[in-house]
């Protein structure tokens, strides 16, 4: 379950990382991995979730791409974007969604 974004998480009893940690620090092998795909499946009866974004269809996918605009129009965009709580890319994307409809 996830916690609410007002609640303070309390880190208290966990162990701060020593430089020592991070050098026994080490990726899993793609054994590991497999193993432990394996054990998921065979305890829950499907494979783990996916992890990252959900894929959007292509028609939906962004395309990046290089625009210069006023510096008054980002100062703009980033007030909206803060006021907001999105990214200031969101606010001009979103405008200029809302004037080619």
């Amino acid at each position: 379950m996830q916690q609410p974004k007002d609640k303070k998480i309390d880190f208290s009893d966990i162990a701060e990382w020593t430089p020592e940690d991070f050098s026994r620090a080490r990726r899993s092998k793609p054994e590991e991995r497999a193993r432990f795909r394996a054990a998921f499946i065979k305890t829950f009866g499907h494979p783990p979730p996916r992890r990252g974004p959900i894929p959007k269809p292509s028609s939906e996918r962004y395309v990046g791409t290089y625009i210069k605009l006023h510096p008054k129009a980002i100062e703009w965009a980033k007030r909206e974007a803060k006021r907001r709580g999105v990214g200031y890319q969101t606010v001009i994307n979103e405008t200029l969604l809302h004037r080619a409809a």
